[in-house]
């Protein structure tokens, strides 16, 4: 399962990365297809996109620092989705489909932290 989740992972942060660039470097044309998009949101996103590249060879690979590196990124997921919130109740315009994107984005990498933690521990062995 955790090979599973990292394959996963990989695509995901590719179309990530991709959708962003567009997003954020597009022409006039891509702007407007992105509508009204939270620019802090999008940040996070397009460079955590990179991320989860990293994470999910880790996942695969059955790397002992994934699990933190997916907990982080779950975590770092979650409290840009609660700024996100606080936002849009402080009146800032967004896209529906940016809350949507933003559960799937935190329930894959929930997802993922908890497999992780689960087959590698929560934490890198120690050295001594």
């Amino acid at each position: 399962m955790l090979k599973a989740v990292g394959i996963a992972a990989i695509p995901f942060g590719i179309l990530t990365l991709f959708s962003g660039r567009l997003a954020l470097f597009g022409g006039e044309a891509a702007r407007q297809a992105v509508g009204n998009a939270v620019g802090f949101v999008l940040w996070f996103n397009f460079l955590a996109g990179a991320v989860y590249i990293v994470a999910g060879i880790g996942l695969m690979r059955r790397a002992a620092w994934s699990a933190p590196l997916s907990f982080a990124l779950a975590a770092a997921t979650l409290a840009v989705f609660l700024a996100f919130g606080m936002a849009v109740a402080a009146g800032t315009t967004f896209e529906m489909r940016t809350v949507g994107a933003m559960i799937l984005r935190t329930a894959f990498w929930t997802f993922a932290a908890a497999m992780a933690c689960r087959n590698l521990g929560c934490l890198p062995a120690r050295r001594n």
